[in-house]
């Protein structure tokens, strides 16, 4: 004999809630592969940014590797121009009749600079002063004082013109200052060795390090140095002698150096 299930009122609306929690299951599971590829795309584009890095402030890239050279070039040329101070000394018994007989003998002397080719413009004064001697022989009287300094721009004449100088009475002579007119034209070649010392610097680090230069990222210029410049000695008194001064003044110009020194950034590669 079969016995028959009590009716179980509830069952119909767990069936229901059931069936309910299924549907929202799958609702929300196409709404997920829906959105899927979005969230991929935006993954990917943050993996993207973290990969980016941002530019080398020195200019390098990921690959390359920085190396900065310093180097120095030289150049020597022959000075083509020559400076020297001449000048009168004068000594009289008034501060008066010393300084007109100095103005006197100036005149003289500037006259005959002029006569060698030197314009005003490569003539200016140094010195003018009068002074009372207050010892020696001569104290009590007066000594003036005049010289200018003179500027020959054709080096091959200077030696021409200090003998026309003491010729006319100059009696203070010191010099010669001897230049370049131009340092910088006359230096051009001293940039030129610069930069090849420091490519070649380089390429031996590169070269020990299994590298090679790839670009040159920046050169810097440092100042341009002459060599030293020749001594000028004091002012020299001279007493005036006719067969002493007309001889030659030997004048040997030399060479002067001008040194550069620069600084190169070489960006270097893995070599092949």
């Amino acid at each position: 004999m079969k016995i028959a299930k009590p009716f179980d009122g509830h069952r119909p609306v767990q069936v229901l809630a059931a069936a309910r929690r299924r549907i929202s299951q799958s609702l929300v599971s196409r709404e997920c592969w829906k959105l899927a590829p979005l969230a991929a795309i935006a993954l990917l584009g943050s993996l993207s940014a973290c990969a980016e890095r941002e530019p080398d402030a020195r200019g390098v890239d990921r690959d390359e590797t920085l190396l900065t050279v310093s180097a120095t070039g030289r150049a020597e040329n022959q000075p083509d121009e020559a400076r020297f101070t001449a000048g009168i000394q004068t000594i009289r018994p008034s501060a008066a009749a010393a300084n007109q007989a100095n103005t006197e003998a100036m005149e003289k002397l500037i006259a005959a600079l002029k006569a060698q080719g030197v314009v005003d413009k490569d003539l200016r004064t140094q010195t003018i002063s009068v002074s009372r001697i207050g010892y020696g022989k001569q104290e009590g009287q007066y000594e003036a004082n005049n010289s200018v300094e003179v500027r020959v721009r054709d080096i091959a004449r200077a030696s021409q013109v200090v003998t026309a100088a003491t010729g006319a009475g100059a009696n203070l002579l010191s010099g010669p200052d001897l230049r370049l007119s131009d340092p910088e034209a006359a230096s051009m070649s001293a940039y030129t060795n610069a930069y090849k010392a420091a490519r070649a610097r380089a390429e031996a680090y590169a070269g020990a390090a299994g590298l090679k230069i790839s670009r040159v990222l920046a050169i810097r210029d440092g100042a341009l140095q002459d060599g030293p410049m020749p001594y000028a000695p004091p002012p020299i008194v001279r007493p005036a002698s006719p067969v002493a001064e007309q001889a030659s003044v030997p004048l040997q110009p030399g060479t002067t150096t001008s040194t550069v020194t620069v600084s190169v950034d070489f960006a270097l590669k893995g070599g092949k």
